[in-house]
């Protein structure tokens, strides 16, 4: 019987909230505009803190009614005022309610109004745009699109203290890319907004310390042109470490540590200044304490991490300052055990966090980690930190797993962890599994550290081979990616060092010669470099030497001639004839450069270079030629006396540089024996 009931209750109560709601919207279309103005504030009333209520109104069509209203010069500033209060109530509700109240154009509607001289009607407008501006939904876009809005927004900051803070919200919440920045720059906001850093009002401090924040970040001219501004007499820089003192609010601290954490990366501070090492570090770790909010220890992990990725001495300091690497630890430890937690509420908000605690702290130990021994010594060693990263790389977050590998490539840069931690915890499973499916800025931080792992004194090198880990970096160099590329061909070049036969054989199958060849012709002189360093690991050893060149030598001395002909660094070029060099050395191999008088003149022209690298290296090549105790030296010594190898030789045993002279003294040594 309630069931019975209960539909026909629901539609009943649906259409009396609908009708009420229907009543308001149609008193604002009564001919007597002090009726309109009366519906106007009772309408305010109704919606305050009733999401209910807003939805219906929005539904009904009172945001285009409103807005009409609102433009209407004939309308009262007292009836626009409400309208814009209105409008920004409706605002305060859902996502949905934001999308729809774009959708009927209320932000050029309310950029309009800030035209009329009305202080009050201004500032409803501005209260009602920043409301709309800082919905993530809102494309920001729209505050750009008229050039003359940035112009009349700054001439507005003068009018009152809640023009500053509404304006200077919109721009902090709107500055998404280097080309917002620059549009704020040119049109003013450093010296029109640093004088609000002493403003009376803190929420006006604040907004403007948001706005530098976001204005400064990796952006070098903002940042130099910040250095130098003085506001009331005193630098910007000094005015931020002042804001950073202890009884200052928490929010203010970590968002002036931010605006100096941004000047210094962007080179406008160094990072040996006292404002850095003994103001804005010290800050950022005691943001990461437990006495802080979990959303402040997520933002002070995240700007320490920031602040010290390039430099190690930071690094070194911040690892001795207020026990930071075992603070992190706890980091791990939410959501806490749900016994501890009787607030529902609680274990909510932990659980949200929880994924941002742990991607914070990885990214903070791999910015830690990234150059010292023994700091990485100190992580790997804080409580059960290896199985975090190894639980870390299968989270179900992309931003976890991110910063997992990340803080696991910063640790694989050690060789005491690669044959310790690494090897206990089997890192290279999950690390694998990691490589099998996911998008390319977790793949290239994957694939950096597997070329770790894959050197040549890792043991975990074996059961990755073992893996069928060949055929994935041979497609990872056929990627688009130039980063990916490189790891690719980066972990293949260590993998062939010093490795069997069938290795190398295997990697010349999977990666196929017209591959191979492709990648010695890349744009990019990275991959290159690291396509030479695999030929030229594949081609050491006799045996190793003679059978590749066998089936494939013709192609190799191909790509060699091109390069040495072509426009390339010195670095390449010099790769390139330490190659030649190893071909030279092979039994059978080096009749591939005997019999091609082309490349014995290239060679002659290096040995006469004025770069003693490329000299160095065809001295060698010419040296594994004419080895005495080889079959056929004496034809070859012949060959390359009559072409004048020997009068350069005896000029190089009088070079300057020791390493070249006594080089070609060994080779010259060859013809006397």
């Amino acid at each position: 019987m309630a069931c019975l009931l209960e539909a026909p209750l629901r539609i009943s109560v649906l259409s009396e909230v609908t009708a009420t709601s229907r009543h308001y919207v149609d008193r604002l279309f009564d001919p007597d505009p002090q009726n309109v103005l009366q519906g106007v504030i009772d309408m305010k009333n109704a919606v305050i803190g009733n999401n209910k209520q807003k939805a219906n109104l929005i539904v009904l069509g009172a945001v285009p009614r409103l807005l009409y209203l609102l433009q209407q010069v004939s309308s009262s500033s007292e009836l626009r005022t409400e309208c814009a209060v209105v409008l920004g109530s409706l605002a305060m509700g859902t996502e949905n309610n934001i999308k729809s109240l774009v959708d009927c154009h209320i932000i050029p509607a309310l950029l309009q109004g800030l035209l009329c001289p009305d202080l009050i009607f201004i500032e409803a407008c501005l209260r009602c745009l920043r409301t709309v501006f800082i919905s993530p939904v809102t494309p920001v876009q729209l505050l750009y699109t008229d050039p003359t809005v940035i112009p009349h927004l700054m001439s507005l900051l003068s009018r009152s203290e809640r023009t500053q803070e509404y304006i200077t919200q919109i721009f902090s919440h709107c500055c998404k890319t280097p080309e917002h920045q620059t549009v704020l720059f040119n049109h003013g906001a450093i010296q029109n907004i640093a004088p609000l850093l002493i403003s009376p009002s803190y929420k006006v401090r604040m907004q403007a310390l948001k706005c530098f924040s976001v204005l400064a970040y990796e952006n070098s001219q903002v940042s130099m042109t910040l250095v130098n501004v003085l506001v009331d007499g005193e630098l910007l820089s000094q005015v931020f470490v002042r804001m950073m003192q202890r009884d200052q609010p928490i929010e203010m601290q970590l968002t002036a540590a931010k605006c100096l954490t941004y000047m210094c990366r962007a080179g406008a501070i160094t990072t040996d200044d006292s404002c850095i090492v003994l103001k804005t570090l010290p800050c950022l770790v005691r943001m990461c304490s437990k006495e802080r909010l979990l959303e402040e220890r997520v933002e002070g992990a995240e700007t320490l991490a920031y602040l010290m990725e390039p430099d190690v001495e930071l690094q070194r300091i911040a690892s001795v300052t207020d026990h930071l690497i075992a603070m992190l630890a706890d980091y791990f430890k939410y959501p806490s055990s749900v016994s501890a937690i009787t607030d529902i509420k609680r274990l909510d908000h932990d659980l949200k966090h929880a994924h941002e605690l742990r991607q914070a702290a990885f990214k903070l130990y791999a910015s830690l980690g990234s150059n010292d021994e023994d700091i990485r010594k100190k992580i790997t060693e804080t409580e059960n930190m290896m199985d975090r990263i190894v639980s870390g790389l299968s989270e179900s977050s992309i931003k976890v797993r991110l910063a997992a590998v990340r803080c696991l490539h910063s640790l694989s840069r050690s060789v005491q962890q690669l044959r310790t931690s690494f090897h206990d915890h089997a890192v290279w499973k999950p690390l694998m599994k990691l490589l099998q499916n996911a998008p390319d800025e977790v793949l290239v931080m994957a694939s950096s550290t597997l070329c770790n792992l894959l050197l040549e004194f890792s043991p975990s090198k074996e059961p990755i081979l073992e893996s069928g880990v060949i055929e994935l970096l041979c497609s990872l160099t056929q990627s688009d990616s130039t980063a990916l590329r490189v790891n690719g061909i980066w972990a293949l070049m260590n993998m062939a060092f010093q490795a069997e036969q069938k290795v190398k054989v295997e990697i010349v199958r999977s990666l196929g010669t017209k591959q191979l060849f492709r990648l010695l012709s890349d744009p990019d002189a990275n991959v290159l470099m690291k396509t030479l360093g695999l030929l030229r690991n594949l081609l050491s050893t006799r045996p190793h030497i003679d059978q590749i060149m066998s089936s494939h030598g013709k192609q190799i001395m191909q790509a060699v001639t091109l390069i040495l002909e072509g426009e390339h660094s010195i670095e390449v070029k010099e790769q390139t004839l330490c190659i030649l060099a190893n071909i030279a050395d092979g039994n059978t191999a080096k009749e591939l450069i005997m019999t091609n008088d082309d490349m014995l003149q290239k060679i002659k022209y290096y040995m006469g270079h004025s770069n003693v690298k490329l000299q160095l290296a065809a001295t060698f090549c010419i040296s594994n030629l004419i080895w005495n105790e080889e079959d056929g030296s004496q034809e070859r010594q012949d060959k390359l006396r009559e072409m004048g190898f020997v009068d350069i030789l005896h000029k190089l045993t009088q070079a300057s540089d020791p390493n070249l002279c006594d080089r070609a003294k060994t080779a010259m040594q060859q013809y006397l024996a």
